[in-house]
């Protein structure tokens, strides 16, 4: 467990990578280099836990990736998903995720050219940047359709600029692809009216077991701790009580994916979603904030939205699957 804690910390550090881009592609409007595409038939391209599973976990990362220049003095704001040093951050959340909240499914996560961490500090940049690694995931998620799936059902989900871009798969989802997705986890996000809106396939989940369903949540002390453009949210839930009220719920768990476990004293966390904002506070916690740079607050927990709730997440998960297990079985008699 101290490995895996560690390795979870070591994921959810933002690494500015010092490496070299096998293209110099630019992008128009924005003129920055791009990175080599990934080529999602390679196996390098993939982080694949094949554990013979009935269904799936397609994972989309958050961003480990921050600005970084090199000799030839250009500064590039995409991870190179073929470079050892710009991967080995991707692969460890990869690695921290699939341990932490997978369990018995088979688990698949594609590297993709995700932006850097200063892209999030204008809107705009990042609105303009992001067409980059949706393009990328979703030549992955259908490659994975495609060659990996198998016609298996398969839980989406994904934390951060990872979440992001998965509302945007959904939205863009037919209905046969749909009906075999058990249900979809936008984890450290909002999602915004006009994006509930826009796209049909986010149905907010109401209860521990309901499929075809959005879990979203957004974890922060008040709401003045929201990070700027996550101030309110559509819709969310309690990851502890699985309830969409504001009916309030114990966690004891360790605080802090940064410490050794064996090394934290647990504490003892009241969770509620507050009805006007539908953030998720957490009061009780206890260890030294971990600030996002640039962008995050102090009383923002963004870098804890599956640590805390990793036990819940995992057993959820399975929960859904075996559900969804239930329903195609008694609709195929």
């Amino acid at each position: 467990m101290k490995k895996t804690v560690l390795l979870f910390a070591f994921c959810l550090a933002i690494t500015i990578a010092f490496t070299q881009c096998r293209g110099k592609n630019k992008l128009k409007p924005t003129g920055d280099v791009l990175p080599t595409a990934p080529n999602y038939s390679e196996s390098s391209q993939w982080y694949v836990s094949d554990r013979n599973s009935e269904a799936d976990v397609f994972y989309i990362i958050s961003t480990e990736t921050g600005d970084y220049s090199l000799n030839d003095g250009i500064t590039y704001h995409y991870a190179n998903t073929y470079n050892d040093s710009v991967r080995g951050p991707l692969y460890s959340e990869m690695l921290g995720v699939d341990t932490l909240i997978s369990g018995k499914l088979n688990y698949y996560s594609p590297y993709y050219r995700q932006c850097s961490l200063q892209s999030f500090t204008d809107q705009n940049l990042a609105k303009a940047r992001m067409a980059v690694p949706l393009e990328d995931v979703r030549k992955a998620f259908d490659y994975y359709l495609k060659n990996l799936n198998h016609g298996r059902p398969f839980i989406l989900a994904g934390f951060s600029q990872g979440a992001k871009i998965m509302l945007e798969l959904m939205k863009e989802m037919d209905e046969n692809t749909y009906q075999r997705m058990i249900a979809a986890y936008a984890l450290g996000v909002t999602i915004s009216q006009e994006m509930l809106d826009a796209n049909k396939h986010i149905v907010a989940a109401r209860s521990a077991d309901d499929t075809g369903v959005t879990i979203c949540y957004n974890s922060v002390k008040d709401a003045n701790s929201a990070m700027n453009g996550w101030e309110k949210s559509a819709i969310a839930i309690n990851p502890v009580n699985w309830r969409t009220d504001g009916q309030a719920a114990t966690l004891i768990t360790e605080p802090s994916p940064f410490v050794p476990i064996d090394k934290q004293k647990k504490d003892t966390l009241t969770i509620h979603i507050d009805k006007a904002t539908n953030l998720l506070f957490v009061q009780g916690f206890t260890a030294t904030d971990y600030v996002l740079p640039l962008i995050g607050k102090q009383g923002n927990y963004h870098s804890r939205e599956i640590w805390l709730y990793r036990h819940q997440l995992c057993e959820n998960i399975a929960q859904r699957a075996a559900q969804f297990a239930k329903k195609q079985s008694r609709s195929s008699k």
